[in-house]
């Protein structure tokens, strides 16, 4: 059997190649509104998480969904108020940080590394083995 057709090589392979595709992708290298459909999804899916539960209404229950809805509120214009304030900071700095860049980096140079490692053994190990069956048969 070969070892470079091996499963775990295989499998390897193919998490490399959609890591690198993923990259790419949220890197925005190929075109620049992948970067930004990447960021939006992501603040998206962040955003989108949450639960809902329900009681018998009661008149504590009105004043206090009542004070939670004026919160609501007072939430709602602080994000607003934020937004404004990060999207004056991005029109000013002009770069905005994308950690999910570097993270999918460190892990593609990872799997490359592994890969090259793998391949590397292997061939050590092929040699090593060619070596000792000269010997046997010598």
């Amino acid at each position: 059997m070969h070892l470079q057709h091996s499963m775990y090589h295989i499998i390897l392979r193919t998490t490399a190649l959609t890591l690198a595709l993923v990259l790419l992708f949220d890197s925005g290298v190929l075109a620049p509104v992948t970067k930004e459909i990447s960021n939006q999804t992501q603040s998206y899916l962040a955003s989108a998480i949450g639960m809902t539960a329900s009681v018998q209404p009661t008149e504590l229950n009105q004043y206090t969904a009542q004070l939670a809805q004026r919160e609501k509120l007072l939430t709602e214009r602080e994000a607003e108020v934020a937004a404004r304030e990060i999207a004056v900071n991005l029109a000013e700095s002009g770069a905005q940080k994308d950690y999910s860049t570097y993270i999918l980096s460190v892990l593609l140079f990872i799997l490359l590394v592994l890969i090259v490692l793998n391949y590397a053994l292997d061939y050590i190990r092929q040699r090593e083995g060619n070596a000792r069956h000269h010997e046997k048969v010598a």
